[in-house]
Parts: C-alpha cells; structure tokens; sequence
C-alpha cells in the first residue's frame, strides 16, 4: 500500500489555512485542501501493514490503504469508486470527521499518523472538479414506498441506497431545507452549506422526493428543539402511506454543564443559537 518505505522517507503533511485577515470577511471555510502533489505524498506514508487498523477504527468502515494506495499511483477516478462503496458523502467526512481512523493508524504507534482524513478530502474535491459524481438512478423499480424521517447524514445516505436498488423514496425534514444537524448545527466556516446543496440535487435526480417544513409525530410541550415546520404528520399516516418507515433522526438533547458561570445572560446552547446564525448566513432573516 503506498510506497513500502514511503513512511521513512516523508513526513505528515497538514493541509493549509487561509490568512487570518481573509477569514475575517467571511464564514467560509478556510482549510486549504492538498494539491496533488502533496497528496500522493501523503498516500505514499500509509504502510503494508499486516491488519489496517484504520479500517476498523473508521465508523463506516472505508476501505483506507485501497484508496491511498490509487492515490499514490495517481489513479484519482479509480479511487473515489473505492471511498464511495462505504461513504456516500466523503466531502462531509472529509471535512469535520474527528478522524478516529488516523488515531487507529499503525503509524501512529510512534510517529504521526498518515494524513488519511486529508486524503479523503482531496479526493472527493477531485471527483467533482472532474464530473465524476454523477446521478444513479434505478434502471428497475420495486413498487415499494419508504418514508425515510429525518434529513441529516444518515437520512440522506439511506435515501439514496433505497432509490438507488429501485425502491420510491420520499425523505421527511422538519425544517426548511435539508441537513439535519450538518445544515444548522455546523458552522458555515466548518462545512460550507453548497456541498449539501449539490448532493440534495443529485438525491433527487436519483428519484427521492423531498419533504421539508415537515413534522412527523409531536414535540414536548416547551421543547427547544428547532422547529419550522409548517405541517405535520402522524407516524400512523406514514406507516399507511408507506411500505416501510426509515427512523433516521438526530439527537437536539443538548448536555447541559454544570460549571460556573453557566447561569449567566448570554449563554446559550449550541443548537439554540447555530440555527438562527447559519439560516442568517444563507440569507433568511
């Protein structure tokens, strides 16, 4: 995988920031992914090492030395075939993933990680400058309906692989656009909101339908939960309309600290206040 003595002979590379001064004008991001040349570098780090613990240590289990090692041989197109066989969004992954495959690396035994996360990234940067993401709708149909509740990571994944083996989805949000928790819980800086845009456009070229200001079931009275639904459904209505009802919700339960200081004006939670900001970024008032 990689170059064999590659992890000898380079060391990590970390990507790049945009000037403090530049950052001030925006909320954009400000990472600067690796060029070509940095990357390949980079792949070339990852060992032959007997078991990849990396593999493992990746929540979806990507299939990490296959794709550093298309890298370091500069097979790009091969190696976004390889990461979006487990990760329908690397562009999200690769950008506020924590990174537990890098802390699973062997390198990291005693020497710095390979750069795996930055890897991901700069591929699927590639895959879309280059017009490799591109629509998969189902040649064949099933007939069946699913409702999938809940438009974030996990909802739209699974919207998508239902679509995708021929199966008519319609992907429930309760808010007015869809992302969930990548929309209105990440700050614009860590994941500019037009990479969701683009793969909603590709869900419903693959035949999903979208519903959003969408509320299935009923909120506790006093939640904080944000909520611009302008219409609800029962889960009793679902399970009629549809053959099978997909659960893909994310937690809104904030975890309260108690530190002091906690009690005084001006402090918020995060969900209470990064929805209302990243809506103003978009241009709602």
């Amino acid at each position: 995988m990689g170059k064999v003595t590659g992890f000898m002979e380079y060391e990590r590379l970390e990507e790049g920031y945009k000037p403090v001064p530049e950052r001030l004008k925006n909320y954009k991001e400000f990472v600067i992914g690796l060029n070509d040349e940095a990357a390949i570098q980079q792949a070339a780090r990852c060992m032959d090492c007997g078991t990849p613990f990396c593999n493992s240590g990746c929540p979806v289990n990507n299939i990490i030395p296959d794709f550093n090692d298309l890298v370091y041989q500069g097979d790009w197109k091969e190696a976004i075939e390889v990461l979006h066989s487990t990760n329908n969004f690397p562009e999200f992954t690769g950008r506020i993933c924590p990174a537990p495959c890098e802390a699973a690396c062997t390198l990291n035994v005693n020497d710095d990680a390979v750069g795996i996360k930055s890897i991901e990234h700069a591929i699927i940067d590639r895959a879309w400058e280059h017009g490799w993401v591109t629509p998969q709708p189902a040649k064949i149909k099933t007939g069946k309906k699913v409702a999938v509740v809940g438009s974030g990571p996990a909802g739209m994944a699974a919207a998508q692989q239902l679509a995708r083996v021929g199966h008519d989805v319609t992907l429930f949000e309760k808010n007015d656009r869809v992302g969930g928790l990548l929309r209105y819980g990440i700050p614009d800086f860590k994941m500019e909101k037009t990479h969701i845009d683009r793969r909603v456009e590709q869900l419903k070229a693959e035949g999903v339908t979208i519903r959003t200001s969408v509320l299935v079931g009923d909120l506790p009275k006093g939640s904080k939960v944000t909520n611009w639904a302008k219409e609800t459904i029962s889960p009793a209505q679902l399970q009629t309309d549809f053959d099978a009802v997909l659960l893909t919700g994310g937690s809104e339960q904030s975890r309260d600290l108690p530190v002091p200081g906690r009690d005084l004006d001006g402090i918020y939670f995060a969900m209470e206040f990064l929805p209302q900001q990243n809506k103003v970024n978009a241009g709602d008032k």
